[in-house]
């Protein structure tokens, strides 16, 4: 009796062990992910400068070399833990996966002012969308990233402005309308996640402002008369 019970305290030893060292190499390529994130967001930052919106597809261009980065990150990330155990260490890089979500959302919508599908952002991180083929991107995941992508827009309408952009907050009102109206068909009971969907209507009303103040003054008529011409 005292011989297995030594064999079993052995045994919750070596699996304490091996968990240890799983958890500070996750932590070690996780840190690397969030600077690689740090990195992308300089990057599209400077997109809200007055000068950045004439740069935006070479930022978009750079950023996208900087998620080839990411993919070499993810795919050493998944040699180290067991496939089967994705969400027993999924806290780990939830965050990151989100910002990065956010990142690349952001990115195709500058690109082509569409919402990216969770599919391009799995291609673009180089992971799965379904569970059951690996390391893949859970869709509340996915959603959160979607919301801070939501944030940037409202602050991008309000730069765009000051670059004399004034027909960007109209198109950018009409997507946050639009996400907005597709968010409030699903039941959101993640709690994190409501919050970040209480956020989005801030969002919808600090744009409309925006693009109320650019219509009293007649801004947006001027800009398209101006693009007619």
């Amino acid at each position: 009796c005292l011989f297995h019970l030594n064999e079993i305290s052995i045994k919750i030893t070596i699996c304490l062990c091996c968990c240890f060292v799983s958890l500070k190499e996750i932590r070690k390529v996780v840190q690397g992910l969030e600077q690689t994130a740090r990195e992308i967001l300089t990057v599209l930052q400077s997109v809200h400068q007055p000068s950045g919106f004439k740069e935006i597809p070479s930022k978009c261009a750079k950023a996208r070399d900087l998620f080839c980065t990411v993919k070499t990150q993810i795919g050493d990330l998944k040699t180290k833990f067991p496939v089967e155990q994705y969400y027993r260490f999924h806290e780990h890089w939830r965050f990151v996966l989100q910002r990065l979500t956010f990142l690349a959302a952001f990115v195709v919508y500058l690109e082509s002012e569409n919402l990216v599908t969770r599919e391009e952002v799995a291609q673009i991180l180089g992971i799965e969308v379904v569970r059951e083929k690996g390391f893949h991107l859970d869709i509340e995941d996915y959603l959160a990233g979607v919301l801070i992508m939501a944030s940037e827009l409202s602050r991008l309408a309000v730069n765009s402005v000051t670059a004399g952009d004034y027909n960007r907050p109209l198109r950018i009102s009409n997507f946050i309308n639009e996400l907005d109206s597709g968010f409030r068909l699903l039941n959101l009971k993640n709690d994190p996640l409501r919050k970040r969907y209480d956020g989005l209507k801030y969002d919808v009303k600090k744009i409309e402002e925006v693009v109320y103040d650019l219509s009293i003054r007649g801004l947006a008529k001027e800009s398209e008369s101006s693009e007619d011409k």
